[in-house]
């Protein structure tokens, strides 16, 4: 594969990637590069979190990038997921470590590595401090909101600082070149190639993928990333506003159907987005060549999409019904998740891993 190739697959899973040219440059180095992603252990695993992180890791070792999947358990801890329960967060973290085994994420090229592992080095530590020390107090708030959630200063801990803190910290020790989170992260990833050539470092390449929407009506005309990282968070508590990766076809069916779907609006549709994002990425897995709709003559036969936009335009267009874009994602989405359900019903570690998750009581 030519360099042009591996940035296209890099700009495949970025929405947005600051220091391309960076890129660039490292690809021909023919250095091995090392991309990371950082995850909170907390509750049940969606869709987001599943399927779609495990179409962007696969496209990232495709390109050649060696990838360290970084469970933030201590920073989970430290945002007070699972009450702040170390021992229920890392049960969490083995769960969504299993999602992930029967998701098709190539975890024979992705390296688990635990927080609390590295919080045993004292060398970590030191780095937290620098680059607590590198810039004013009121730069480390603004980066709070990669929590997921907007807080008044009065209610920021100092566990929220020091989160931040660690947070830049993580990249330099586990050697990532490459960034490869969420857009909400991006400013404390920004922080990251500011502050990483000051202490000795390099500027991490910033690979920002695109945030799913929650599948109820939105809040705004515009949304940003903080929004929709709030909005997923919040499925936690309501659960229909996301398709979570073990729930039923019956669960899958019942939450597409209340989906927020305005016919010919293509701009805030999570329908759509599902479609483009995961069904879209997925016809290998899915051994298909082309997005089914399947109507009766009566209502115009059946539909075939082989690209998102040829589904795009047909739906801004009014010549396909919401009801029937629904009852083909509803298929779509319960063929991909039929091999994590029965992951979950027939490993017996795996299966208790779920019984115990649902068993605690999900804080945020």
């Amino acid at each position: 594969m030519n360099t042009q190739d591996r940035l296209n697959l890099i700009n495949q899973v970025g929405e947005e990637v600051i220091g391309a040219e960076e890129l660039k440059t490292l690809f021909e180095s023919g250095e091995q590069l090392i991309a990371y992603d950082g995850f909170e252990p907390s509750g049940q695993i969606h869709i987001a979190q599943g399927l779609l992180r495990a179409i962007n890791v696969n496209k990232m070792i495709k390109a050649g990038v060696k990838f360290r999947m970084w469970v933030a358990d201590w920073h989970a801890m430290a945002n007070n997921k699972m009450g702040g329960d170390l021992e229920k967060i890392k049960t969490v973290g083995k769960y969504f470590i299993e999602v992930w085994r029967a998701s098709g994420m190539d975890l024979n090229n992705v390296e688990f590595m635990w927080a609390s592992d590295m919080a045993k080095n004292p060398e970590y530590w030191k780095l937290v401090v620098q680059v607590g020390k590198s810039n004013a107090l009121k730069r480390f708030i603004r980066t709070a909101e990669m929590m997921g959630r907007e807080e008044s200063l009065e209610k920021l801990t100092g566990a929220h600082i020091i989160y931040s803190c660690m947070q830049v910290a993580d990249i330099f020790m586990l050697g990532a070149k490459i960034t490869q989170l969420g857009m909400d992260q991006r400013k404390v990833n920004m922080l990251a190639r500011e502050v990483g050539p000051v202490l000795g470092y390099w500027k991490p390449v910033v690979v920002s993928h695109h945030m799913l929407r929650g599948l109820g009506k939105p809040v705004s005309s515009e949304q940003d990333a903080l929004q929709r990282t709030i909005e997923l968070k919040m499925s936690k508590s309501k659960p229909d506003s996301a398709v979570f990766m073990t729930d039923t076809t019956d669960d899958i069916r019942r939450k597409i159907n209340k989906a927020y779907c305005l016919e010919g609006d293509i701009k805030e549709n999570p329908v759509l987005e599902y479609c483009k994002y995961i069904i879209f990425e997925s016809f290998e897995r899915l051994n298909i060549s082309a997005f089914l709709v399947e109507r009766p003559e009566k209502f115009g036969g059946n539909l075939s999409f082989k690209t998102y936009q040829e589904l795009c335009d047909t739906f801004e267009k009014k010549l396909l019904h919401p009801m029937d874009l629904k009852a083909a994602v509803v298929n779509y989405l319960d063929q991909l998740l039929q091999p994590v359900r029965k992951h979950f019903e027939e490993n017996e570690e795996a299966k208790k891993l779920l019984e115990t998750v649902k068993s605690y009581q999900i804080t945020r």
